[in-house]
């Protein structure tokens, strides 16, 4: 019998159960650290299906382990379970049920499609070795996955490679994208206050204005990354916040800045770091306030390994056929703490597909957006990676 038949089989069966868990979790968003409905709903299965399952690792995240024959090798499949801080706008059935909180991001998709696989595996145990399913907290911003390998992850469900994945709307569905390398950039955030003088309106000339100089260093920030670097290495430096001030008729004596800073280059965000300072202080200090700079590494550079992600392209391909791969998907300047995984292990990180864009379809609109939605036709797909990815992993 044909293994992708017999699959497909499977998964129709369970897409019904499937698209329940993902809504049901789409209703009750949780927020980094806060995962505590989530990860209660996730070890219950998980535990349910008869895995070994450790919970409140990274506060909570939850690990299942599954053991199968006598095999030495052991590898990791993760999935992220946090949601956005985002009032929802959709109006179906499953929308957001907690207000200021919306799975704008899929990592709800994420989890149930990890669940699944969980799920099918435990039943047909048809590898010899061990399996580690990850469900992390926390990814958005705040770094999950950071935080569980501090609480020594790697050390207690010890593994050979590791492996995630993400949805992309405008991807058809049905489709996979990856690369080798560099795939998604690194995150660094910066905030500036400026310390000027406060003066009346009328009277400009006897403060000092941290607006106009404000102004100067933003001007001089976009200058930055198209006349003092190459245009070969690619950067985005985003100016995010800018406030000061609470009276029409009052020049601020303070104004603070802040944004974010991306690339693909660790030398790169280094120089970008240090002219960013550089700027701040030298204007400010020339039109005679003082400056106090910060600047926070958030996430490195996401980059996947050579054999592991050849390992993901031929499973994928596998799935959907040659054309339904793209195995040299340009990086991606969003970012992702799965590079912190892929610091310290072997592994890779790859695409699926959303849906194509289109004005009716929420599950084509971009992530972290107030009408994003996850589509719940590719859940079996989804989880048919995972289960035929264990499968190729485990060959002798």
């Amino acid at each position: 019998m044909n293994a992708n038949l017999s699959l497909d089989a499977i998964l129709d069966g369970l897409e019904p159960t499937l698209t329940a868990w993902r809504r049901d979790l789409h209703a009750h968003p949780e927020t980094a650290f806060e995962e505590h409905r989530t990860a209660a709903f996730v070890a219950e299965k998980l535990t349910e299906f008869g895995l070994d399952v450790v919970t409140g690792i990274a506060k909570t995240g939850v690990v299942a382990t599954l053991r199968c024959g006598s095999g030495n090798k052991a590898f990791g499949f993760r999935a992220d379970m946090d949601a956005l801080p985002l009032q929802e706008e959709n109006t179906f059935s499953y929308r957001s049920r907690h207000a200021g909180k919306m799975h704008a991001c899929g990592h709800d998709g994420h989890t149930t499609m990890l669940l699944g696989a969980a799920k099918i595996l435990a039943e047909s145990r048809t590898f010899d070795g061990t399996l580690h399913f990850i469900f992390q907290p926390a990814e958005e911003n705040e770094g999950g996955a950071r935080v569980m390998l501090e609480e020594r992850l790697l050390e207690r469900f010890p593994m050979q490679a590791v492996f995630g994945m993400h949805n992309l709307p405008g991807l058809p569905i049905g489709e996979f994208a990856i690369n080798k390398g560099s795939y998604m950039a690194s995150c660094n955030c910066f905030e500036l206050e400026i310390i000027g003088k406060g003066a009346h309106a009328a009277l400009p000339e006897q403060g000092v204005d941290p607006i106009v100089i404000g102004s100067q260093i933003v001007q001089a920030y976009q200058s930055l990354l198209t006349r003092m670097k190459s245009a070969q290495k690619p950067a985005v430096v985003s100016i995010t916040q800018f406030n000061a001030g609470n009276a029409l008729n009052v020049c601020p004596a303070t104004a603070t800045i802040k944004g974010s800073c991306r690339s693909f280059d660790a030398d790169l965000d280094f120089w970008i770091e240090k002219q960013l300072a550089g700027i701040a202080n030298s204007l400010c200090a020339a039109f005679g306030a003082e400056c106090r700079f910060s600047y926070r590494k958030q996430y490195p550079v996401l980059k996947n390994h050579d054999e592991p992600t050849a390992i993901a392209v031929e499973v994928a391909k596998s799935l959907v056929g040659e054309h339904g791969v793209n195995a040299a998907f340009p990086p991606v300047m969003g970012s992702e703490d799965f590079a912190f995984f892929l610091e310290r292990l072997p592994g890779s990180y790859i695409f699926i597909g959303n849906g194509l864009h289109d004005a009716e379809a929420t599950t084509a609109c971009m992530l972290h957006n107030p009408g994003y939605d996850f589509n719940d036709k590719i859940l079996t797909m989804g989880a048919k990676y995972w289960l035929a990815l264990a499968h190729r992993l485990f060959e002798s």
